[in-house]
């Protein structure tokens, strides 16, 4: 095992050790979307995107949130429009705070048009769907 193998697996038990119970995903369509961007003073930019998710046979939704602070670039983020099938990974807030039943997100696939916020390694997997015949 080389040093770098060492030290990603080192990173990656930590990070599980913090938040492995907090770690979840979503998949289903997007209800709602709503994209904050401001600007201060030309250098400083602020992206808070808001996304509410109705998971697949499910009645309840979902409450996503992604905030990015940089200094002279503009933060991106991924289209997404209402209907986009999605799969959202995030922490789910602590428990006994205020904002425990919203997911903070880490990434974000859009199922949809196949693109994701954080490149993920390898090929993408292909979604199918099998229809039953009677």
């Amino acid at each position: 095992m080389s040093f770098k193998e060492k030290i990603a697996q080192y990173y990656t038990k930590s990070y599980l050790k913090k938040y492995g119970d907090r770690l979840t995903q979503v998949q289903g369509t997007v209800v709602s979307v709503k994209i904050t961007e401001k600007t201060i003073l030309w250098i400083f930019h602020k992206l808070n995107v808001t996304l509410l998710v109705r998971p697949e046979r499910s009645k309840n939704v979902v409450k996503c949130s992604y905030m990015r602070n940089k200094w002279f670039k503009k933060p991106e983020f991924i289209t997404i429009s209402q209907g986009n099938l999605v799969l959202v990974q995030g922490l789910k807030g602590k428990r006994g705070k205020e904002n425990r039943e919203q997911i903070e997100l880490i990434n974000i696939r859009n199922i949809t048009t196949k693109k994701d916020l954080v490149p993920m390694d390898g090929k993408p997997q292909r979604t199918q769907r099998v229809q039953r015949i009677k």
